[in-house]
């Protein structure tokens, strides 16, 4: 949607209605990611995979002290715990610029993503800030991960994807992306 500035040149839309689509989808991972833990922890038991789809998908319950999918395990808990409340604040300061639907949707899945694994770095033992992260999805040749980590990724793709369009969070776009064709349908 465009609207008349004070000059009367084309604007982008408030950025207020963006920053509904980020903390929606935020939400929306933050509770599936919690969600599906819970019911991890209940019913599956540590290091017994059980199979759902052959040897394409399994569930494995880990309990994870490092990184996504495992990295980092050695003593760097407090580290990740830190990076990913730094990674929070970072994105709720970006919200208020925010006016890209499509920036929106990424930063809320890294948003909804760090949040999932950050509540299990508090919550979860051994003691705060150095719990474990509950993985539990095992793909063939791939480490354990969680929705957490899916949306992470998912989101930092759709951010490099709109890096390469020349798509900004503040809705603008590149000229380059425009004359070439890629920006007018990114920032809708």
């Amino acid at each position: 949607m465009r609207w008349r500035g004070p000059a009367g040149e084309a604007s982008v839309a408030p950025a207020r209605r963006r920053v509904g689509v980020l903390v929606t989808v935020a939400a929306l991972v933050y509770a599936a990611d919690v969600i599906s833990k819970v019911i991890v922890v209940a019913t599956l038991r540590e290091n017994a995979p059980v199979r759902v789809i052959g040897s394409l998908l399994q569930l494995d319950y880990l309990r994870n002290p490092g990184a996504a999918f495992s990295l980092g395990a050695g003593g760097y808990t407090v580290v990740f715990t830190l990076i990913a409340a730094a990674v929070i604040v970072a994105i709720l300061r970006m919200a208020r610029t925010l006016a890209s639907g499509r920036w929106a949707v990424a930063l809320g899945l890294l948003l909804g993503g760090a949040l999932g694994n950050l509540t299990d770095r508090i919550a979860r033992g051994p003691g705060p800030l150095r719990g474990w992260v509950v993985d539990f999805i095992q793909l063939p040749h791939w480490p354990v991960f969680n929705l957490a980590d899916s949306a992470i990724c998912c989101g930092g793709a759709l951010m490099v994807l709109l890096t390469i369009l020349g798509v900004h969070p503040d809705g603008q776009v590149d000229r380059r992306s425009r004359r070439s064709g890629t920006g007018a349908e990114a920032t809708r």
